[in-house]
């Protein structure tokens, strides 16, 4: 993915709401599950690190971009943006 394509998909990500946390414990496959979840259905994710969590953000950005085959688009602060392309509904057109 080129810098332009993670700028524009940065773009996008700045009007999300986290609305997935990861806190204190390990990536249950709970988790994984529900994150795959949601990135088949919005392509486009924002995830928040409590302060409880044993994994920094950038730990758990890298952790969940390889269990979800996903791409990391931002870490910033506590927050985690992630792409991954949707099989079935496609949203997102990305400029080459």
């Amino acid at each position: 993915m080129t810098g332009k394509q993670r700028a524009y998909l940065r773009g996008l990500a700045n009007t999300l709401e986290s609305k997935y946390q990861f806190g204190k414990g390990d990536i249950s496959d709970n988790f994984i599950t529900q994150i795959n979840d949601a990135l088949e259905a919005n392509e486009l994710i924002k995830i928040s690190v409590l302060e409880t969590s044993p994994l920094t953000p950038r730990e758990l950005c890298d952790e969940l971009c390889r269990l979800c085959s996903a791409e990391g688009i931002q870490v910033i602060g506590s927050k985690i943006v992630l792409y991954k392309e949707s099989k079935n509904k496609k949203r997102i057109v990305i400029p080459k």
